[in-house]
């Protein structure tokens, strides 16, 4: 079977909710994936599976304090993943203005920054535009899933 990792950030639960629908509806087209709720990169460095974060931005822009020891990992000891399949997709406020899914754009940023492979562009979800995440998620990984390559 297919796997990856979805590591959740989140303070209010969106995140969490929108992985878990992700779990669900890539499970019908094959794929298992791990969620994790507190994710650290040991839980993540044993394998060479693509990484999903799905997180909110919280404060300024900052990363959600559950989902912070993997991204000081990223950004101070610089793990070896070249090469290595991530996505994004991060839940945000545009009303916030230029601290918009500011977490997500820390992410994506520490992950090319050691040259992971990018197969979609993040998706930023504008809380003032749905109320319903998953709606926008779902669509978004299933096409992200098809740029796999077939080892994954």
């Amino acid at each position: 079977m297919k796997h990856f990792h979805i590591c959740i950030g989140t303070v209010f639960g969106g995140a969490q909710e929108t992985a878990r629908a992700i779990k669900k509806a890539v499970a019908e087209k094959g794929y298992d994936t791990s969620l994790h709720t507190n994710p650290s990169f040991t839980q993540l460095q044993n394998d060479e599976d693509p990484i999903l974060i799905c997180t909110s931005t919280t404060g300024s822009g900052e990363v959600p304090a559950n989902i912070a020891p993997l991204y000081e990992t990223l950004t101070t000891e610089f793990p070896n993943i070249v090469g290595r399949i991530f996505g994004v997709i991060c839940l945000g406020d545009s009303s916030y203005g230029d601290t918009f899914c500011g977490a997500g754009k820390l992410f994506d940023e520490a992950f090319s920054e050691l040259a992971a492979q990018h197969l979609s562009e993040p998706l930023f979800i504008d809380a003032m535009e749905t109320t319903e995440p998953e709606q926008e998620a779902v669509p978004w990984v299933l096409k992200w899933i098809e740029k796999m390559p077939d080892q994954h």
